[in-house]
């Protein structure tokens, strides 16, 4: 299939990178259409002037729904960054969430995700209804991950190191060894802790985590019986067995709730919690508000673990 490239750059406008983004992310155009508001005709028409303008195919059957070719991806982020910045230059000096309307990309594992972001969530829905979340892993958060857009901002322990990004501690929280008291006590001291079986979380392989790195260089190391790729996991894992896992205890305010806990008889680090963002969002009034919803959260997940022990 060929096409007649009888456009140039000023054809494009906001709507037609809309229509673009909606149904590579959608994968349907169906779907894009339903998210726009507008009619499967209209998503039709102007995926063909994309077409035209791109001289690509951009979408193609696959199986019984389509699937977008590889220039149509890598037009796709680029599109989503100029919509950003088209936005913007429109609300400048005015800035209202109420109107506010895009997609939010913010990258977090499962401990950060799980603490911070459902109540982030509800913030957008009361403020900015308008406003769109969607969460990725972050892993090790990789510096392309913010310099190429792939995510507004990154919620992690490691901040990647770059002069064009900017962080800001959220909190620190410090470890609690975590276990079901029906079935053992708490380690006592250290010898009772080394010899106990561990369940821990490895984010990617033979990559241990900070806590494990700063127990070796004294010498101490532990057992594992079970290694998950999530905290979330090792709840389930702990129940009814002599197990201990020792995780942030922020955890106790989700998914560990109802296992007992005790401070940790061997040397921890704190964890410390950024969030993370490219220099080019500092002075954005929306980043700004976003930044400032974020705090609210942190800090009210922060007074409630003092409330519990008082």
């Amino acid at each position: 299939m060929t096409f007649m490239n009888d456009f140039d750059w000023s054809d494009l406008d906001a709507r037609l990178l809309q229509v673009l983004v909606a149904v590579q992310e959608a994968g349907s155009v169906t779907a894009a259409a339903h998210r726009l508001g507008l009619t499967q005709s209209a998503v039709s028409h102007s995926l063909e002037k994309l077409r035209a303008i791109t001289s690509d195919p951009l979408f193609v059957k696959s199986g019984r729904g389509i699937a977008a070719t590889a220039r149509a991806d890598a037009l796709a982020a680029v599109a989503q960054g100029l919509l950003r910045d088209m936005e913007r230059f429109a609300r400048h000096g005015h800035f209202d969430p109420a109107r506010w309307s895009t997609t939010i990309t913010i990258a977090a594992n499962d401990f950060q995700r799980d603490l911070l972001l459902p109540a982030l969530a509800g913030r957008l829905r009361a403020q900015a209804p308008g406003v769109a979340l969607r969460v990725i892993p972050s892993a090790v958060p990789r510096l392309d991950m913010l310099r190429n857009d792939d995510c507004q901002m990154v919620i992690s322990p490691r901040p990647p190191e770059g002069s064009d990004i900017v962080q800001k501690r959220l909190f620190e929280g410090r470890y609690r060894v975590f276990f079901d008291a029906s079935v053992r006590s708490a380690p006592q001291d250290e010898a009772q802790y080394l010899a106990a079986r561990h369940a821990t979380v490895v984010y990617e392989p033979r990559r241990s985590l900070e806590l494990d790195q700063h127990l070796a260089a004294r010498g101490l190391h532990r057992r594992f019986a079970v290694t998950a790729t999530a905290f979330s996991a090792l709840p389930g894992f702990l129940r009814g067995t002599d197990l201990l896992a020792t995780v942030p205890g922020l955890l106790e305010l989700h998914g560990f709730s109802g296992l007992a806990s005790c401070e940790p008889p061997v040397p921890c680090p704190t964890m410390p919690m950024y969030a993370i963002w490219h220099v080019r969002h500092q002075q954005d009034e929306a980043h700004q508000w976003l930044r400032a919803q974020l705090d609210t959260v942190a800090t009210q997940l922060r007074e409630a673990l003092a409330s519990r022990h008082r």
